[in-house]
């Protein structure tokens, strides 16, 4: 998306806007009111007797309010603005409400005339940036006083109804408001916009679905201030660890969804503008990273993943038994099947990362009742590892779409097309076995084996699972590690070969626990070398293949999660001084960027640039990017559940002084740790 946009949201409910908070869609710029999928307003500029106006400030309250101020004209205008206009904007209940105050600075009364133009194509989310002909049909009507917008295609029907507060001139392109204001004085007026999700009765779908009503401004900010009061208190000496970790706490707050199924909980959606719904992977992993500060995001993940779990074999979604969905949608190219995401399954590894997520929040929380509520879930999961992931019947798990014409081709976290390459550029034949997705299965099992254990009472199981785990490292140092280079083979082709690319998936496998204890130091040597290690994290892709590229989305850019989990992966091998550098490396692109990490950022060397340099259509805020700052301060701080105790073991980096993170959540009730320099330690 623009780097440059400003946005309000509430979990899937987003507005994305200019500057001045003007919305004007196209195919290169992605503004809007977005909810369910669907864009419900494209156009939405205003005017002040004929003139745009420009902004001179921009106020974020919370991360579901706005506040311009505007004045009409050019900025050489401002020094004798005559009138100005506060736009105050919020998601509320579930609609988008916008204040609008004209201040006049005369002495004299003066007539202004406010015109809102407005328009919307309903385009699906997934389509935002092609240029599409809409396949139903548009209407624009004038009713009551309201503005409804509308689209329908058979028994798809959405509307957008727009109401206001004080007298309009309501026309099928927007509302004008002629107004005489007092010397000195205000006029103000609050529009409401609604997005309807209409069934052929004329009702709103989830006004008929027993959910939770949307909250208000008030009821949302005082659930924001519960939510910041919960979560651990962390002060630092490094501002830039500080700024972050607050960010990062309001923006995960911003991002939890409740989805229909679920009224009453929440868990994270992957981020905006294109993955403001329910997903697999990018929920699973912002939940494990979250543990630390706000454990029940794992709840609702596991509980709605499990109620998704695939059930059949589905060419056209690339569902299996046992499968974890890779992304669910509710817009009109699912509706109508040109697309798969009803839900979709295209991914390999949320699997096996679901019993990791299982295994992870019981050892944090203690939460025994839910691990074993979701024994079944978990068991399918672990099957399906074998049964179906196992392709080749090699004992490895690989992926290969079922759906040729709309499915994924790579179905790891890089699923771009090119993300999976040999060094010299060439690409794979399906099916393929990356790395980490052999880790991933590798953790499950022996994750797996411990709940069989200790809760499903069924030590035979676990017993089995524990074997499959050995057998399946054993094979992997075997086949994977590419002896002349020192590190992990990217995949295994079709044919078995290695896909000797060096990307930054091995470190992944350092987290899961798969790699040999004689081989880390190489694998760890690598990743904070000069050709993966920008300076300011590891890149998805390293200098010298024949793909790389700095601003290539998996082939080169820097993604916070992925280091934030070879972060805590270096430091499981006792790597604590390059785990540092890496939490180091990312905190500081943090501070360059407000305290919010994009999803992704230029790969491009640190003394080239001397600043990061923004990926140009990152998601942000997204929730894995959102979740790193946990899991690097985790790392840092060196915490880790055993039984019924925290284990703390800080190393910190000497920049970040003294970190004091207070009230850690978890089975032991609340814990404070205390680390400074590199080896402080103090708890209690």
């Amino acid at each position: 998306m623009k780097a440059d946009l400003v946005r309000v949201l509430d979990g899937n409910i987003f507005v994305l806007s200019e500057h001045n908070g003007d919305i004007e869609a196209s195919a290169t710029n992605p503004c809007g009111f977005f909810d369910f999928d669907t864009r419900f307003l494209s156009l939405w500029r205003l005017s002040l007797n004929g003139e745009r106006l420009s902004s001179l400030s921009i106020a974020e309250r919370d991360y579901f309010a706005l506040r311009f101020f505007l004045v009409p004209g050019q900025p050489t205008h401002y020094v004798d603005a005559k009138a100005s206009v506060i736009r105050e904007r919020s998601i509320t209940g579930g609609a988008f409400e916008e204040r609008l105050t004209v201040l006049n600075h005369n002495r004299d009364p003066v007539e202004f005339t406010l015109r809102l133009e407005v328009a919307s194509d309903f385009a699906p989310i997934l389509a935002v940036g092609e240029e599409r002909e809409p396949v139903g049909g548009l209407y624009r009507r004038v009713d009551g006083g309201c503005l409804r917008l509308g689209y329908r295609r058979e028994k798809f029907h959405r509307e957008t109804v727009i109401s206001t507060g004080e007298p309009a001139a309501v026309d099928e392109d927007g509302l004008t408001y002629t107004v005489r204001v007092a010397g000195n004085g205000e006029w103000t007026t609050t529009l409401r916009v609604r997005a309807m999700v209409l069934r052929p009765d004329g009702r709103d779908v989830r006004e008929v679905l027993d959910r939770r009503p949307r909250r208000n401004t008030a009821e949302q900010q005082d659930d924001l201030a519960d939510w910041l009061a919960r979560a651990p208190q962390l002060s630092c000496d490094w501002d830039a660890m500080t700024t972050t970790y607050r960010r990062s706490l309001v923006d995960l707050a911003a991002l939890r969804y409740s989805p229909l199924t679920l009224p009453d909980e929440a868990m994270p959606a992957a981020g905006l503008p294109w993955v403001a719904t329910i997903t697999g992977r990018d929920s699973i992993l912002t939940s494990f990273q979250a543990l630390p500060v706000a454990p029940e995001l794992a709840v609702a993940t596991l509980r709605m993943l499990g109620i998704d779990q695939g059930s059949v074999l589905d060419d056209f979604r690339d569902e299996e038994p046992g499968k974890i969905l890779h992304e669910f949608r509710y817009g009109e190219l699912v509706a109508f099947e040109e697309r798969p995401e009803s839900p979709y399954y295209g991914s390999a590894d949320a699997t096996p990362l679901y019993v990791v997520l299982l295994d992870e929040y019981e050892r944090w929380t203690g939460d025994v009742e839910l691990v074993r509520d979701f024994e079944d879930e978990a068991r399918a999961a672990l099957n399906w590892i074998d049964e179906y992931g196992d392709i080749l019947g090699d004992g490895y798990v690989r992926y290969r779409r079922r759906n040729e014409r709309t499915g994924l081709g790579n179905q790891g976290w890089k699923d771009s097309p090119e993300a999976i390459c040999y060094a010299d550029g060439r690409l794979p034949e399906p099916p393929r076995a990356i790395c980490e997705l052999q880790g991933y299965a590798y953790d499950a099992k022996l994750r797996g084996a411990r709940l069989a254990r200790e809760f499903w009472g069924d030590p035979a199981y676990a017993d089995r699972l524990e074997r499959e785990a050995s057998a399946l490292r054993e094979r992997f140092e075997r086949d994977f590690w590419i002896a002349d280079r020192g590190y992990y083979a990217l995949a295994l082709d079709a044919d078995g070969r290695q896909v000797d690319a060096l990307a930054s998936n091995m470190g992944h496998l350092l987290w899961s626990g798969i790699v040999e204890e004689s081989r880390a130091a190489q694998v760890a040597a690598h990743l904070l070398g000069p050709r993966l290690f920008s300076g300011w994290g590891v890149r998805t892709l390293a200098e010298g293949q024949a793909r790389y590229n700095p601003l290539g989305y998996h082939v080169g850019a820097v993604w916070a999660f992925d280091n934030a989990l070879i972060a805590w992966g270096l430091r499981r091998y006792g790597f604590a001084e390059e785990a540092g550098r890496i939490a180091e490396g990312i905190l500081d692109a943090a501070h360059h960027f407000h305290g919010r990490l994009p999803e992704a950022f230029a790969g491009y060397p640190r003394e080239l640039t001397r600043y990061p340099v923004r990926y140009p259509t990152a998601n942000s805020p997204q929730a894995l990017a959102t979740g790193a700052p946990f899991l690097l301060l985790r790392a840092l701080l060196g915490l880790e559940p055993a039984g019924e105790h925290l284990v703390m073991a800080p190393r910190v980096p000497a920049r970040f002084g003294r970190v004091e993170l207070l009230d850690v959540p978890g089975r032991w009730g609340r814990i404070d740790v205390i680390g400074s320099g590199l080896a402080h330690v103090d708890a209690r």
